[in-house]
C-alpha cells in the first residue's frame, strides 16, 4: 500500500506574493502534482496534504527566527496553491483523502501521520511538494526512519535554493535509499 504525501503545496510558499516563496520553481511543479494527485486519489491511494501552520508572532517556534512569518493560521497563505486547492475541496470528504497541520518541517514531527499510515498498511510515501531541502527532506529522512519506503517525484518537488534541491535529490538516493522518478 502507498500514500501520496502533497508536503506545503501553499500560497505563502508557492505564489508570487506568497510570504516565503520559491517562486518560478514551485509553480512549474504545479500541474505535475495535482496530476498525481488526482490520479492517487482515484486510485484510492492515501492522500495526505501536510500543510505549515503558524501563528503570529510566536516566540517559542525556532522558525520565527529563521523566517519571515508564512502560513499563519486563519489566513489566505495557507490555503492550498492553484488547482491543488480545487482538487481538495472536490475530494475533502472522501475517505482517503486527509488533511493535516505540521508545525515543523518534518510532516511526522508531532502529528498522528505515523499512526494514520501503520493504521492502513502503506509501506510506501510518495512525496511532492515544497521546498526540497527543507520540508520535504525531512519528511524523508523521518519517513526513511520509521522503515518506509520512499518515492520522490522529482518533477513534482522545487525549493527557492537551487543549490540545495540539486542536494536533496542525491541525499534522497544515497543516503536514504528513495526511488526518485
Amino acid at each position: 500500500m502507498k500514500a501520496l504525501i502533497n508536503i506545503d503545496y501553499t500560497f505563502d510558499f508557492v505564489a508570487d506574493a506568497g510570504a516565503l516563496t520559491c517562486g518560478k520553481p514551485g509553480q512549474a511543479i504545479e500541474e505535475e502534482i495535482v496530476r498525481l494527485t488526482s490520479e492517487a486519489i482515484q486510485q484510492g491511494d492515501y492522500v495526505v496534504f501536510a500543510v505549515d501552520i503558524h501563528h503570529e508572532n510566536d516566540p517559542y517556534h525556532p522558525e520565527t527566527k529563521l523566517f519571515p512569518p508564512h502560513n499563519i493560521a486563519r489566513t489566505a497563505g495557507r490555503d492550498l496553491y492553484g488547482q491543488l486547492q480545487q482538487v481538495y475541496e472536490q475530494h475533502k470528504d472522501k475517505e482517503n483523502v486527509y488533511y493535516m497541520d505540521k508545525t515543523r518541517y518534518s510532516a511526522f514531527a508531532g502529528t498522528d501521520l505515523e499512526i494514520r499510515l501503520r493504521e492502513r498498511g502503506i509501506t510506501e510515501v510518495h512525496l511532492v511538494g515544497v521546498c526540497t531541502d527543507i520540508c520535504v527532506l525531512h519528511t524523508a529522512v523521518d519517513a526513511y526512519n520509521r522503515g518506509f519506503s520512499i518515492v520522490i517525484h522529482e518533477k513534482a518537488v522545487a525549493s527557492f535554493n537551487q543549490a540545495g534541491h540539486e542536494w536533496a535529490l542525491g541525499h534522497f538516493t544515497g543516503c536514504l535509499g528513495a526511488t526518485v522518478l
